[in-house]
């Protein structure tokens, strides 16, 4: 019996001491251990706060205090026409965009799975290759090609396609060219990352089924691509909205995006107000556009982590 209730007393106390201890004061080599890893990082935290988050603070702060403190300058989201109409622009640009880019991207990445491997790298090396050239020198690329007397409206004049030369640019249609071609490279890329995981014997498993080409691509690889499709599809709408180069060389000042209104705003007509609030607010909403994304898919993946 005395030996019954000695084993019982410690298995009713073993937790508890357990417990305690676990809740005790970490060790030094624990603490040095913390110490280390903070150091370690710290130098990268000081940069993020000086160059980072500092300068995001303060065209915060500016978006409310300028010219006087409160939220006249938000208030013009829903009053004023001239932004109105700017935001309209570039959310109409930014879709057309996106969407262009995606079926493109779509056919090349498809085209990029199902080829051999020395066609796939030729096909990967001529995606690649575009990200490492500027893109101012590729805006100008396109103010070669598609001003009137440019190489695309010869080759149509001569070929007797048309009498007279097109407005390719100075227009949104030559806005969306020159982002459409900038914006390639991201939206076949994670298509591409997405359509190579997909496992081609459900594919075949469909056709052995009775399924014809067409059903087994709309009903089992369409939808396991999807994911990719959705992600590349918001990352090219984020980067849409923030471009400056390409519409303010292709559109010649007459279709403004939101960069170049903020840089109008802040340059030439000195509201920083308004210009920080537009600055502030294209921040939040790519900021929700990327957790979306984040929820979507593995942000990590999507940006070449194993």
């Amino acid at each position: 019996m005395r030996a019954l209730l000695s084993r019982l007393a410690t298995t009713e106390t073993t937790p508890a001491t357990d417990v305690a201890g676990a809740l005790g004061p970490p060790s030094p080599r624990r603490l040095h251990g913390a110490m280390r890893y903070w150091l370690l990082i710290m130098p990268a935290l000081l940069l993020m706060l000086a160059f980072y988050l500092y300068p995001i603070g303060r065209v915060l702060w500016i978006s409310v205090t300028e010219p006087k403190p409160g939220l006249d300058n938000f208030a013009l989201l829903a009053t004023s026409a001239s932004i109105h109409k700017m935001l309209v622009t570039t959310a109409r640009i930014s879709i057309l965009t996106t969407v262009i880019t995606l079926v493109l991207a779509y056919l090349v990445a498809y085209t990029l799975v199902h080829s051999g491997e020395r066609g796939k790298r030729w096909m990967l090396l001529g995606v690649i290759v575009p990200l490492w050239i500027s893109v101012l020198v590729r805006a100008f690329a396109w103010f070669i090609l598609l001003r009137r007397e440019g190489l695309i409206n010869n080759v149509l004049i001569a070929s007797g396609i048309i009498d007279s030369p097109l407005s390719l640019i100075w227009n949104e249609t030559g806005v969306v060219i020159g982002m459409v071609h900038y914006m390639l490279p991201f939206g076949i890329l994670p298509i591409y990352a997405n359509m190579n995981d997909i496992d081609q014997r459900c594919v075949a498993a469909a056709r052995g089924l009775g399924a014809t080409r067409g059903a087994a691509f709309r009903k089992v690889f369409l939808p396991l691509s999807m994911p990719g499709v959705i992600g590349a599809g918001i990352l090219v709408f984020v980067f849409s909205l923030g471009f400056f180069v390409t519409p303010a060389l292709l559109g010649g000042g007459k279709t403004l995006m939101i960069a170049e209104y903020i840089k109008v705003q802040i340059l030439e007509i000195v509201r920083w107000g308004v210009g920080t609030m537009l600055a502030a607010t294209l921040l939040v909403v790519i900021g929700l556009l990327l957790a979306v994304l984040g929820r979507i898919i593995d942000l990590r993946k999507l940006f070449g982590s194993v």
